[in-house]
């Protein structure tokens, strides 16, 4: 019988334990070395430690039950604009880069909406959705 035992291994700057009455966490800081590898519609990055992020820079106008959600973030390919209880024949789609550039303006087609990154480089974007001039909510989406 063959037995293998595998575990990560990370060079560091710094980092710590934490715990309390609330549950435990652990950090670590400067992690020089780590591999990306890609496939098929996905991606894996090893490392000790990776930051997921859905981030809403802002949130005006979500009313009457309303919502807007995106997924997947960080995102390397398509991600998926989902909405409940709101109008999609007056939704917006608005793509822009850091420095607000508009890059793509897209009407909403029905409660999901895909939307192509591919042809984008690796950066941070973000996604305003509006309905009519109305700003609902604007998403910060990280391209890998």
């Amino acid at each position: 019988m063959t037995a293998g035992l595998q575990a990560q291994e990370a060079l560091v700057t710094s980092g710590g334990d934490a715990s309390g009455s609330g549950g435990s966490v652990s950090c670590s800081v400067g992690q020089l070395f780590y591999l990306t590898g890609t496939g098929t519609g996905a991606s894996v990055a090893e490392g000790v430690q990776q930051p997921f992020e859905i981030s809403v820079v802002s949130s005006v106008g979500e009313t009457e039950g309303g919502s807007v959600k995106i997924f997947p973030n960080p995102v390397s390919g398509l991600i998926t604009v989902t909405t409940e209880n709101l109008r999609t024949d007056r939704l917006w789609y608005r793509l822009y880069d850091a420095n607000g550039r508009l890059l793509e303006s897209k009407k909403a087609t029905d409660k999901q909406t895909r939307l192509d990154l591919t042809r984008y480089k690796p950066a941070v974007y973000f996604l305003k959705v509006t309905e009519k001039d109305k700003e609902i909510k604007t998403f910060k989406i990280i391209k890998h």
